[in-house]
């Protein structure tokens, strides 16, 4: 495919419209503001603040954990299955609008169990979303079910028994939450019994934690797929394992800004995970605290990073695809629609 056809002055218009899929957002990082404070109010619950501008504001993070503080107070909200079911739907129609066409939904149970809603009122929700994006916007979409790692192991499993009778509802399973002191190993056993349960296997490795985890997450763990994986790059062995073996890693630039893992877009390294072989992808993370979805994500960072152009676009785009847990032929049918769209743009 020629993409030197394509001129740079084109890129946020091809950014915005070509057929991509998501595969890192967390549910609940998806909850803004305005809908925080209409819950809030549907449920009777009191905010700390006093207008939405002022949560807004309160949106300043230093480092993983000072988002967590408030990401977990925000979903304090989520009461009902209808409130679960908003949260997902809100998500699933700027997902439709910004041209994704299939999305690997991360939800984290555990931050509602733990405060007395049943597990029953969480999937329901997000199931019932997630089965009416498909049918009313032609968004595909499917849920991973993510363990708390500041949580213990003992948890994991509880929540693990817990979510069976609703096995149909989701494809995998996710560790994330704080990563520093707390390694993948933590919980080797409870993936490996997700393993046996024939479950999709992924995890966060390699944002705040180092180089190792990601080694780890994929030995102990066995992921399937790493989420983040930046710190990749300290490692050569590891980049070319990575590379070699066509392992995925789920890159949210404007996310690892926010938190600081890079002081700018002008220094991501996602250009240098492509060069180096690495089937990198673009995603948003919590998009509602950090500043941007998708398309923001992708217009961003190619603002940033000059070296990136329609190839690069179209490589980030195509392993979004190819790195989904959906069937072959389905991947198959996404991609000639990509090939499709690119083809267009030089006629």
């Amino acid at each position: 495919m020629n993409f030197a056809c394509i001129p740079r002055e084109s890129l946020p218009d091809i950014l915005c419209r070509m057929p991509k899929a998501e595969l890192h957002i967390h549910i609940e990082g998806s909850l803004e503001p305005e809908l925080i404070f209409a819950l809030a109010t549907r449920n009777n619950i009191p905010l700390p603040y006093p207008t939405v501008d002022d949560l807004r504001a309160a949106y300043a993070f230093t480092d993983l954990q000072s988002f967590l503080d408030i990401y977990y107070a925000g979903a304090g909200v989520l009461q009902t299955e209808d409130d679960f079911f908003a949260m997902a739907w809100a998500y699933l129609k700027r997902a439709k609008a910004e041209n994704v066409r299939h999305a690997e939904i991360f939800f984290d149970p555990q931050t509602h169990t733990e405060r007395g809603i049943p597990f029953a009122t969480v999937i329901n929700g997000l199931d019932r979303a997630v089965r009416r994006g498909r049918e009313e916007l032609g968004v595909s979409a499917s849920l991973i079910l993510c363990f708390l790692r500041h949580l213990s192991e003992e948890a994991a499993f509880a929540t693990l028994e817990e979510a069976l009778p609703f096995r149909d509802r989701f494809i995998g399973v996710g560790l994330d939450s704080s990563e520093r002191g707390n390694p993948p190993e933590k919980f080797a056993r409870v993936f490996a019994r997700c393993r046996e349960l024939g479950l999709r296997l992924v995890a966060h490795a390699g944002e705040e934690g180092p180089a190792g985890y990601i080694h780890h997450a994929l030995d102990l763990l066995k992921a399937e797929r790493i989420d983040h994986g930046v710190r990749c790059l300290e490692d050569p062995q590891l980049v070319a394992r990575l590379a070699e073996q066509r392992i995925p890693l789920t890159v949210c630039p404007l996310s690892n800004v926010k938190l600081c893992v890079f002081p700018d877009l002008a220094g991501h390294t996602i250009g240098r995970l492509l060069a180096a072989g690495i089937a990198a992808t673009i995603n948003s993370d919590d998009p509602a605290y950090f500043g941007g979805y998708l398309n923001e994500n992708y217009l961003a960072t190619f603002a940033a990073l000059p070296e990136l152009g329609a190839h690069e676009a179209y490589r980030l785009a195509r392993n979004s695809f190819q790195a989904s847990f959906v069937d072959e032929s389905v991947k198959a049918g996404w991609i000639r629609e990509l090939d499709e769209f690119f083809a267009q743009q030089c006629i």
